[in-house]
Formats: C-alpha cells, sequence, structure tokens
C-alpha cells in the first residue's frame, strides 16, 4: 500500500473539491430548455392538481415570451393556517394576485394583510412570504418574471 505526504494531498484535495457530483451535470444537462409560449386556453379542470399536504398546486405555464423572456404561471390552494415556505429571496419578480381566502404578505420586515382581489409584485431580491391566516383556504396565482421557479 502507497503512503502519501502532506504534498501529495495537497494536489488532490483542489481536485476533489472541483468535482462535479455524480448525476449533478447529467441532471443540469438533461433539463428541457423552455419553449415559446403560443396562445392557449388553459381550462381548470385539465390542469394536473400536485398535493402537498393539504396544499394543491397546479401549475399552468412555463415558457418564454415572443420576446424571450422567461413567464411561469402556477396557482396554489392553501390551506387554513399554512405557509408554503418560508420567506425568502430570489433574483426573479413575482406577482401574487389572491383570488378568494386571505393571506398576510411579508415583504422586507412589513407585514400586509390581503383580502380577495388583492394583488403583491416583489421586486428581485426582496425577502418575502405568505401565510393563510384564516380558517378557510386561499386560492391565489402567481407569475414569475425572468427566472426558473
Amino acid at each position: 500500500m502507497k503512503s502519501y505526504s502532506r504534498r501529495d494531498l495537497g494536489w488532490l484535495l483542489p481536485a476533489l473539491a472541483a468535482a462535479v457530483p455524480a448525476g449533478a451535470q447529467q441532471a443540469a444537462e438533461s433539463k428541457p430548455p423552455l419553449g415559446k409560449l403560443t396562445s392557449k386556453a388553459y381550462v381548470f379542470e385539465d390542469l394536473h392538481a400536485k398535493k402537498n399536504g393539504e396544499n394543491v398546486g397546479r401549475s399552468v405555464l412555463n415558457g418564454l415570451t415572443h420576446k424571450d423572456d422567461p413567464v411561469e404561471l402556477h396557482m396554489t390552494e392553501l390551506a387554513a393556517g399554512g405557509q408554503p415556505h418560508p420567506p425568502h429571496r430570489h433574483a426573479h419578480e413575482e406577482i401574487l394576485m389572491l383570488q378568494s381566502g386571505q393571506l398576510d404578505c411579508s415583504m422586507n420586515g412589513e407585514t400586509i394583510h390581503l383580502t380577495p382581489g388583492s394583488v403583491v409584485y416583489v421586486a428581485s431580491n426582496d425577502l418575502h412570504g405568505w401565510k393563510n391566516p384564516g380558517t378557510a383556504p386561499a386560492q391565489y396565482f402567481v407569475i414569475s418574471l425572468s427566472g426558473d421557479s
């Protein structure tokens, strides 16, 4: 069995740090590119419902506009007392539109109570999140602009 000196390990450690984990490169390459969106009607009953506990999400569209700008739209039914995830930041902008129920929306440390018909615009890298303080589900739409969701 060969013994290795500290000098040998000094050469090996940077190579190990730069190595891509098995499957990571393939996973990144296997993600299909976004396609151009075309005119289409999205019938609610035809949208696939993805359950996450008591919450239900529906992906509506995810693609490129005619100017190659990425846009994604999804719908969520958030259970009473529910929160989709803790407050967070990301590079892309978001627009939230509350259809029914209520949400408490936090943005950069301030909380705003939303009622049906309310709209929120979240700028790039602003800390934001929402929670359903009500006793009934809240239904809302999120449009993500210029980024993955």
